[in-house]
């Protein structure tokens, strides 16, 4: 079992820079891949970016490619995304999810254990 929490959302101008963190409990962190996935209001959610259980292989979806960063530290059970560059489409609630996969993947259906999310608000 992993529980998830993630933070570090706000509210920011478009061109700014955010760094969202998801902690996680359990001491077989280091076995999951992790990815972020956001849903923004009246759309579906989609993922944004994964990383293996090594950190090793990453994903992002092409609308954040050069300006999302995923990362993870198997020491802090955390993974990371920072955000830059960010556009009023960005805005959404962002969510960390694990599951215990080989690879990388940005299927939800792959993921087992969900964050409650962490909004991001990006004004113009």
């Amino acid at each position: 079992q992993v529980q998830l929490v993630e933070s570090g959302g706000g509210l920011v101008q478009a061109g700014g820079s955010l760094r969202l963190s998801c902690a996680a409990s359990g001491r077989t962190f280091r076995r999951y891949g992790m990815g972020w996935f956001r849903q923004a209001p009246g759309k579906e959610r989609e993922s944004v970016a994964a990383i293996t259980w090594s950190g090793r292989s990453t994903y992002y979806t092409d609308s954040v490619k050069g300006r999302f960063t995923i990362s993870r530290d198997n020491v802090k059970n955390t993974v990371y995304l920072e955000l830059n560059s960010l556009a009023p489409e960005d805005t959404a609630v962002y969510y960390c999810a694990a599951g215990y996969f080989m690879g990388v993947t940005n299927d939800r259906e792959k993921y087992d254990f969900w964050g409650q999310g962490t909004q991001v608000t990006v004004s113009s």
